[in-house]
């Protein structure tokens, strides 16, 4: 394996039609393996628009399962270039039961592992709680020919356990897949919640000395419009690449797997936990003595 593996993050807006989105999709992973990239991440709910932005039964016939149509095209894309994909799929599980998931799948084809968001948000025009059932994947990492992969999905990224427990896992890239974006009434603040979000995910990188990359989507659906802003962080938390806030693209960024090591010896944070004095954490509150 390279030292050195160029990822790249698709950024890109969604129609109603989810062939549409599935054969735009398609084309830009493509073109991300011709221009290098090993490891290719799709933004949250790639195939549709944000459809949490309302609460209508409707929308669950966009649910597919896995394997379904979303693996079986992407891994045929995996293995006609030879790239890792990360791949957010609106998860029918059974009658009634649905996850914001994704698939990892590895440069042969093999689908590798499936992650199901853990936290799920509830907030208006993010419906979240009415289509999807909190994950029981836990936070994993899987092995593929270009190194561990980790990838947690959106709201997941506020939260440094999750980060911290795919680090344990053995993850050298930690992927989150996006739809965050802000009401038009909160435009005078949108850049401060922007730079909220780069920034908790770039201390992800620094805490756990791993690569960390946002795919987020852009335009305007309804009442929301998605910021963008793609990155992709290296461990010591610099910002390798950063896409536009409006515009389709393919960010692609190198990555040198050695930094990770480099990290670690200057900042031994995994060294210096005191594993013995965290019990509190799995507690929701620690109430006053």
């Amino acid at each position: 394996m390279s030292p050195t593996v160029r990822v790249a993050l698709l950024q890109t807006h969604a129609s109603a039609d989810p062939e549409d989105n599935l054969r735009r999709t398609l084309a830009l992973a493509r073109e991300a393996a011709a221009r290098g990239a090993k490891i290719v991440c799709l933004q949250e709910l790639y195939r549709t628009e944000y459809f949490p932005r309302e609460e209508s039964q409707a929308n669950f016939r966009l649910a597919e399962t896995i394997p379904g149509p979303s693996t079986e095209a992407f891994s045929a894309l995996a293995r006609e270039t030879g790239v890792v994909l990360v791949v957010p799929i609106f998860e029918k599980r059974a009658a009634g039961l649905y996850h914001n998931s994704l698939a990892v799948i590895d440069a042969d084809g093999r689908l590798v592992g499936v992650y199901r968001k853990m936290h799920i948000p509830d907030d208006p025009c993010f419906f979240e709680k009415f289509y999807f059932a909190p994950g029981d994947t836990g936070f994993c990492a899987f092995d593929t020919r270009y190194g561990r992969v980790a990838a947690l999905i959106c709201w997941d990224q506020w939260y440094p356990e999750g980060a911290r427990l795919a680090a344990l896992a053995g993850a050298q890239f930690l992927f989150y897949p996006t739809a965050i974006g802000y009401h038009p009434n909160d435009a005078g603040v949108a850049h401060v919640q922007r730079d909220a979000w780069e920034t908790i995910q770039r201390s992800h990188a620094i805490a756990n000395g791993v690569f960390v990359g946002a795919a987020n989507r852009v335009g305007r659906e309804d009442e929301v419009v998605f910021w963008g802003a793609s990155f992709v962080a290296g461990p010591f938390g610099e910002v390798l690449a950063r896409a536009s806030q409006d515009k389709e693209e393919i960010l692609l960024a190198d990555c040198d797997l050695s930094q990770i090591e480099s990290a670690r010896h200057g900042w031994p944070f995994l060294r210096d936990r005191r594993i013995d004095a965290y019990d509190g954490l799995t507690k929701r509150f620690l109430d006053a003595a």
